[in-house]
């Protein structure tokens, strides 16, 4: 593990880039109250408002020139994956300061929702290197998902307001109607067929909002956190949902999973599914365009995050 706080840096420069939608925060105060603390701390900086097109290479040029230390996100999980896919070729370390709806990689990381707490975490300066993925060519830093989530999430981002209330809305009005489809998810020594209602790739332990979906999830193991949520009556489906919420399914050998009912709960470092019917999908709580092949595959300690 690398702790960026025992190699002396005599200059820090902060890129902020704030999401001015994410979450139900108004963003309004959120700038002023980031300028005057930074300045309280004597670090000069820059402020940025998030792009919808995920794309930050106009700040490349920007980070050479000023020497750059730190770019700290205000946002959500969504904001967050894509400026580190961006910028993570870059020397960089980068923070968060929790304002979406979910905030599972911040909660992951024990990075506090209030935005004095999390400036503390970022002017301390200790960051240590984190995992990401991809899926097909996609960066996810935290969670992706195949199916009832995904569907969910695809909701959720067409309502007028946010929330954690409004997701959960979102929840129950597809739980109803909720089908399961088939996948084929291939892994380095087998292959297996099976209907699910969802599969969640996870390299947090985080739904967001500290409910647990991998509870056997690091951010630094170099594996990813497979959960199959198999076909099953729909009373079934939400008990054995909410008994991995509850981190009560045992994580399984990946020897073993083929064929498994109820809730497959595996580790590993890549693997392919196919998905014929085109379940939708998610990256990190964000809508995503589905396709009927995905290679997913573990990017190790490929960012530094800081954190308490």
């Amino acid at each position: 593990m690398y702790i960026a706080s025992l190699i002396p840096k005599m200059h820090r420069h902060i890129i902020y880039i704030i999401n001015p939608v994410s979450g139900t925060r108004t963003k309004k105060d959120l700038q002023s109250f980031i300028g005057q603390k930074t300045k309280e701390k004597k670090i000069p900086f820059d402020v940025f408002p998030s792009v919808a097109s995920g794309d930050y290479s106009f700040l490349h040029s920007i980070i050479k020139e000023n020497k750059t230390t730190d770019v700290v996100i205000a946002g959500g999980d969504g904001t967050v994956s894509q400026v580190v896919s961006s910028l993570m070729d870059h020397d960089l370390n980068f923070g968060i300061i929790p304002c979406g709806s979910g905030n599972g990689l911040a909660f992951a990381a024990k990075i506090l929702k209030q935005p004095a707490k999390a400036l503390d975490i970022v002017f301390k300066g200790n960051a240590s290197l984190v995992d990401g993925f991809y899926i097909n060519d996609h960066f996810s830093c935290m969670l992706c998902g195949l199916g009832f989530d995904a569907k969910v999430a695809h909701d959720f981002a067409q309502q007028p307001k946010r929330g954690l209330v409004t997701y959960i809305k979102m929840v129950f009005k597809n739980y109803f109607s909720a089908a399961a489809h088939p996948f084929e998810i291939q892994l380095a020594d087998q292959t297996f067929k099976t209907d699910a209602y969802f599969i969640s790739i996870a390299n947090s332990n985080q739904f967001g909002n500290n409910f647990t979906i991998a509870p056997k999830a690091s951010l630094s193991d170099g594996l990813l956190d497979i959960v199959i949520v198999t076909d099953q009556n729909k009373l079934s489906l939400l008990l054995q949902t909410l008994k991995q919420l509850r981190a009560g399914n045992p994580l399984q050998p990946g020897s073993i999973v083929a064929g498994k009912k109820g809730v497959i709960y595996f580790q590993t470092n890549k693997l392919s599914i196919l998905n014929p019917s085109s379940a939708p999908l998610h990256i990190d709580g964000d809508p995503a365009e589905t396709a009927e092949k995905f290679k997913i595959e573990i990017k190790k300690k490929c960012f530094r995050l800081l954190q308490p």
